[in-house]
């Protein structure tokens, strides 16, 4: 065989097994094609990588805005933070802070989705069916057609290091209905209790994540407000890992704004699954 003719492993050894006229007239043949064979070899060895951008494709139908709606209100519609589709098109995930407010019965305000482009918002009523404050998770259904859902993955499988991606609506509606996304170094899986300095600090919040401390995902990443509830996600497979729900504050909670930190946490979707278990539901 010429020399430069370069086989896989696997068809060398059935080269090898040919008597030896047979393998000159294969060496023959093989010898023209040898290229060939490097070229496929190529292209079986290197995986092939997906796109975030052709991935961003199909995570961002499934991410909707939640807030409030009032018929009478100037506005009528008050974007709060973000969601995501799950299930069946007809559920949305969230964070509970984001529902600590009481409606207003009075002003007929109920929950609601955003979903639309620039000033094309759509709205959709939404019903609070279930709730996990200790992991500051909120679970929505919603009226009307179903909406793409988002696939929820295995977040036990999740590696410091990993640079992932979250999509919402850090600065809200302001300038029409369009969802971000971000590049979130995971920089470490840290318990969400962090000790305070002194004594003084500690409050009820404080006391309770002592108790009951869980992991945590801490993103190197800069979130707002609005984010809360963002879909995490994987840039090769598009599957949720986590939630946005907090950044960390240096000073006062306006600093979040003006000066953000550039650190973010996001709870981790072995919650939400937890919390799809209790509301009886399964994701597929």
């Amino acid at each position: 065989m010429n020399k430069k003719t370069v086989l896989p492993p696997g068809l060398y050894r059935i080269y090898m097994a040919r008597p030896g006229h047979a393998r000159r007239r294969a060496a023959s043949w093989l010898s023209k094609r040898h290229t060939s064979w490097l070229i496929l070899g190529l292209l079986i060895s290197f995986p092939v990588l997906a796109d975030v951008a052709d991935t961003l494709q199909t995570v961002k139908p499934g991410v909707v805005g939640v807030g409030t709606y009032t018929p009478t209100g100037r506005p009528r519609t008050n974007l709060q933070g973000t969601g995501f589709v799950v299930l069946d098109g007809r559920y949305v995930v969230s964070c509970a802070h984001i529902f600590a407010k009481p409606l207003d019965s009075e002003k007929n305000e109920t929950h609601a989705i955003f979903i639309g482009r620039d000033r094309q918002i759509g709205v959709r009523a939404a019903q609070l069916i279930a709730t996990d404050k200790a992991h500051d998770l909120a679970l929505l259904k919603i009226s009307g057609d179903p909406l793409p859902p988002l696939k929820l993955g295995d977040s036990s499988r999740v590696r410091e290091g990993w640079q992932l991606y979250f999509t919402g609506y850090p600065i809200g509606s302001i300038l029409g209905l369009n969802p971000s996304t971000h590049r979130a170094g995971l920089a470490a899986i840290i318990p969400i209790f962090t000790p305070v300095a002194a004594a003084s600090q500690l409050n009820v919040r404080a006391l309770m994540q002592a108790k009951d401390a869980y992991e945590v995902f801490e993103l190197d990443a800069v979130a707002y407000p609005g984010n809360s509830g963002s879909p995490v996600w994987h840039p090769e497979s598009g599957e949720v890992l986590g939630v946005v729900n907090s950044v960390y504050v240096k000073g006062a909670k306006e600093t979040a704004l003006t000066s953000p930190s550039g650190i973010s946490y996001a709870i981790p979707v072995k919650y939400v699954h937890s919390l799809l278990e209790r509301a009886r539901l399964k994701a597929p």
